[in-house]
């Protein structure tokens, strides 16, 4: 299938869910990433992973102790860094960076780095932004049922107005009077695929005929998409169609009702979008209850009309 002239072609793949609308946004994915468990000790080939205590001491750091939870959660955290790393490596480099970051912590608290007022006030709001992921970890995503999910599959289908798909082949010339010459061969009976073999300057059309596959509208250039869609079955177009990559001979081979995806294809999207709805209907209601005061008017105003559109 040509992609030379395929636009936008992810688009057609999630049943309109509107992707970009129903992610999260960056703080709040990064929020809700799950706890990484804790790692299972090493065992033999062919034998089950040996349960792990999360308070088997692993190391003491002068008197301190750090614990197999205190290790998964910096395997978890720091795990972009260990991603290169073969796996067996990745919990002694996890567990040196703890020691690391516990050793030169303890420095800090010594030298009173810990009472600086720029370190206090970065420090209150991780603590918010830790406890902010941990509400929306327990009260949203926790929350939300397959039950919900599938309700809101079955709600985007029914939304979805019908549309048709057509399967099109296509041959791509340079000039007008090429494109001419090919339609007076077909007028006179010249096969299609044949002339699409001969003809097409696009690659993937000297092997199959010029075939395009089944596409739904908007996925091809503007002027190809209005012209291959009002074409009827079996017919091919009497006037060549010019678009930015050339001119156009086309022909319908069949025309369908497009199918929705099933709902295992697009359940994840689904998921997202029953989690974002539930988390703006939270902030709103919290929002709403929260006495917020913002002096600057033209900052309050940004700020208020960020907020309608979400």
């Amino acid at each position: 299938m040509s992609l030379l002239f395929r636009r936008a072609s992810l688009a057609s793949l999630g049943l309109a869910f509107g992707l970009s609308a129903l992610s999260l946004s960056p703080l709040m994915a990064q929020d809700t990433a799950p706890a990484q468990p804790a790692p299972a000790q090493l065992a033999a080939p062919g034998q089950p992973a040996a349960p792990v205590d999360p308070n088997a001491v692993v190391a003491t750091i002068n008197g301190q102790t750090l614990t197999e939870a205190d290790l998964a959660l910096a395997e978890g955290e720091l795990s972009q860094q260990f991603a290169q790393m073969p796996p067996e490596q990745r919990r002694a480099a996890a567990l040196s960076a703890a020691i690391e970051i516990k050793v030169m912590a303890a420095q800090a608290v010594t030298t009173g780095l810990d009472k600086d007022p720029d370190f206090q006030r970065r420090m209150a709001f991780l603590q918010q932004r830790a406890l902010h992921g941990e509400m929306v970890e327990k009260d949203v995503v926790g929350k939300v049922t397959d039950a919900e999910i599938r309700a809101r599959y079955d709600q985007e289908i029914a939304n979805t107005p019908p549309t048709n798909e057509v399967h099109a082949r296509h041959i791509l010339v340079k000039t007008k009077e090429e494109a001419d010459t090919i339609i007076k061969q077909l007028d006179g009976g010249a096969d299609f695929q044949k002339l699409a073999n001969e003809h097409t300057s696009d690659p993937s059309g000297k092997t199959s005929g010029g075939d395009l596959g089944w596409f739904g509208p908007g996925q091809m250039v503007p002027e190809f998409d209005k012209a291959v869609f009002a074409l009827a079955v079996g017919k091919y177009t009497e006037q060549p169609v010019q678009s930015q990559f050339g001119w156009h001979v086309i022909q319908v081979e069949d025309k369908r009702a497009k199918q929705p995806p099933a709902f295992d294809q697009v359940k994840d999207q689904a998921r997202q979008a029953v989690i974002r709805d539930k988390y703006i209907a939270l902030v709103k209601s919290l929002r709403a209850e929260a006495k917020v005061e913002i002096p600057d008017e033209k900052l309050k105003k940004t700020v208020d009309a960020l907020e309608n559109t979400k």
